[in-house]
């Protein structure tokens, strides 16, 4: 199973006004029978809604709130169309860990292309000027200290999951659809763009694929292991879905 950064489900739909509005359908644990609908930034709607709750009510609560949904839609696009696609030159804001820092592009042919971490910036030598180099080499140094964050996070969360024996083997692999995902041998395969979030959020992803290993499937059981080693992952979790557009901005 995965940590999805698009959730993954059935997908049901309705018409507001001249609009055919998608939604993913979430299971999610049977607490409570209220489904719960999220509009996200990058334009998914999400319902999520205990397993045993048929399509039809899913879409009825949807359909409650359907003026509300088409609200978010609108205004979420309004923003996107102010978004300046990146051009990889000083000034521009990236992400490292949860926080923002400046790029900086320095341009020389005695230096070693590389990316250093300063204090406030980030700061990519280049000997041309070029943004796809710049890209390329920003692209690697994330993947770089993607392998070193999550080795020592993984050894951290170690800590707190008694059922795994040993240390589970781990990959990056840059992914679409997911932050992380474990196979059925108990190998973690993890995006690197992950890196750009906060530790909480990494944190998360790693002890999501680690209660796999104790239980593949989303089951109750799973759920009680969640909440037992991360009281309130739900509200990491959202916050790690709302920024997805950001951290896998190129």
């Amino acid at each position: 199973m995965s940590v999805m950064i698009y959730p993954q489900g059935r997908t049901l739909s309705f018409v507001y006004g001249d609009e055919r509005i998608l939604v993913c359908r979430e299971d999610r644990p049977k607490v409570t029978s209220r489904v719960q609908i999220k509009v996200y930034p990058d334009g998914r709607v999400v319902a999520a809604a205990p397993s045993d709750i048929d399509d039809h009510a899913v879409l009825v609560a949807v359909k409650k709130r359907a003026r509300w949904i088409h609200q978010q839609l609108r205004d979420f696009r309004q923003q996107y169309e102010h978004l300046i696609p990146r051009q990889y030159i000083s000034g521009e804001s990236h992400l490292y860990l949860g926080k923002q820092y400046m790029l900086k592009v320095i341009e020389s042919e005695d230096h070693t292309p590389q990316v250093k971490l300063l204090r406030g910036s980030l700061e990519v030598s280049v000997r041309q000027r070029h943004s796809g180099n710049v890209k390329t080499l920003l692209a690697e140094w994330y993947k770089d200290k993607a392998r070193d964050v999550f080795a020592r996070r993984l050894d951290a969360m170690l800590e707190h999951t008694l059922w795994v024996s040993e240390r589970p083997q781990f990959r990056t692999r840059v992914m679409q659809t997911r932050w992380g995902s474990c196979s059925p041998k108990g190998c973690l395969t993890l995006n690197p763009y992950l890196v750009k979030a906060s530790r909480e959020c990494i944190d998360y992803v790693l002890l999501h694929e680690l209660c796999h290993l104790a239980e593949h499937n989303h089951s109750e059981r799973f759920y009680r292991l969640m909440n037992q080693i991360m009281p309130g992952w739900q509200s990491v979790k959202e916050k790690l879905d709302g920024m997805a557009h950001r951290l896998l901005l190129n």
